[in-house]
């Protein structure tokens, strides 16, 4: 399975030799275009797979519907409500603005819908849909009393000038007060959605003022999604082979010390770039019979910065705190690891462990950050293997494995 060809690199501690096992994986998989439901999102899966299967988890590969991207979506209903827009500014009558606030409040809807991990309804029904790939593998007992679900996810985005490495650092060198109280980042994702909203006021209520900014937000918003659209997928070895490289190195662990109390599920999505649908599928397919009462999990989310943090909630419109229980219990087992973790920050994009936490399921993410508090190299050309931070991976199996069998403890 290994590429014969793969460089090493050098472990400065122990987390990061652990974490080091699985750097030709890491590698191989960085090396295939793995863009959301795609013939290589496909391959990296059967990769994960085998390898899983060899460590002594057995994996299987399963397929679910899924559109692939994100930029189609919003970028169609940010279009349709500055069409909109103009036509109001255009026309005299009544009629013609409230027909224009109508379409803006259907868009800013669908985009509300779309963006905060609902059902999707608008890119299921209007656009094309494809396959996605999620990796399922099971350790422990099936009739075990607890039920734990490691996610990562082995597809990688696309870049864009919006996703640029120096837009996060002007906060923090021209605000650097500010920047050390804030608790998240700006919340770039609310012009993608409030174009359409000042459209449909503009529209209902006959605010002209609106209406212009609405349209301008909106051809905004169409100009940065077909940017993103056109460019190429990044490696993604941060987000998020570096949670790949987590899942298989608790494989590993489970195989050499198997938990007799505690079944561990551990899933690696498919498109969660487009917005969590292979999460979306592993729900459809699997929640019916995951108890809420008796199943949590764990995210496991860009692990490969300097910076492990324990995430307190996310959310890309909407913010929603993880439940209380569920992140002490992972700071908990960050502090018996002896692994020192950052609290206090949110997230204003989304990941897979939303699906779970809108299920009304005990839900967890473990990422890391850089000196913006945003992932590094954040879907950036730049998110190879040579820019990981291995002690930091190794530091998150070592968490990973304590929160798992603080599980088993705790029965």
């Amino acid at each position: 399975m290994y590429p014969p060809d793969a460089p090493q690199a050098t472990a400065g501690d122990e987390h990061a030799v652990r974490a080091l096992t699985f750097e030709a994986d890491l590698r191989h998989l960085a090396s295939l275009s793995r863009e959301s439901a795609s013939v290589g999102e496909r391959a990296a899966a059967e990769w994960i797979a085998a390898r899983l299967g060899e460590l002594g988890a057995p994996a299987r590969v399963e397929e679910e519907p899924a559109h692939g991207g994100y930029w189609w979506p919003i970028g169609l209903l940010n279009g349709a409500a500055a069409a909109a827009g103009v036509l109001a500014l255009r026309s005299r009558s009544r009629l013609g603005r409230l027909l224009a606030g109508a379409a803006g409040a259907g868009a800013a809807a669908a985009l509300w819908d779309d963006m905060g991990g609902g059902s999707q309804w608008f890119r299921r029904r209007a656009l094309p849909m494809r396959s996605t790939w999620n990796v399922v593998a099971e350790a422990g007992p099936r009739d075990a009393e607890r039920t734990v679900v490691l996610i990562a996810h082995h597809d990688a985005a696309h870049s864009g000038l919006v996703f640029h490495p120096a837009l996060p650092r002007i906060p923090v060198e021209r605000f650097p007060e500010l920047h050390a109280k804030s608790t998240q980042t700006v919340p770039i994702m609310y012009l993608t959605w409030l174009g359409s909203a000042l459209v449909a006021t503009g529209g209902l209520l006959g605010r002209r003022g609106a209406l212009r900014l609405g349209v301008a937000l909106g051809l905004g918003t169409v100009a940065a999604m077909a940017d993103i659209g056109s460019r190429a997928v990044v490696p993604g070895a941060n987000d998020n082979l570096s949670a790949v490289a987590v899942l298989l190195a608790i494989a590993q662990s489970l195989r050499e010390r198997p938990l007799e109390d505690v079944r561990v599920i551990l899933l690696s999505t498919g498109s969660e770039e487009s917005f969590m649908e292979g999460m979306r599928g592993f729900a459809r397919r699997h929640f019916p019979d995951l108890d809420r009462e008796r199943t949590e999990l764990l995210c496991l989310e860009c692990v490969g910065g300097p910076t492990l943090v324990v995430l307190e909630g996310e959310g890309m419109l909407w913010m929603r705190d993880y439940p209380q229980r569920s992140r002490a219990a992972l700071a908990a087992a960050a502090e018996r690891a002896g692994v020192a973790v950052k609290r206090g920050l949110r997230t204003v994009a989304a990941t897979d462990a939303l699906i779970a936490l809108r299920a009304g399921y005990e839900v967890a993410t473990l990422a890391s950050v850089d000196e913006t508090n945003f992932p590094a190299n954040y879907h950036w050309p730049s998110d190879d293997p040579d820019n990981l931070v291995w002690g930091t991976i190794g530091q998150a199996v070592a968490v990973t494995e304590r929160f798992l069998r603080g599980r088993a403890d705790a029965l």
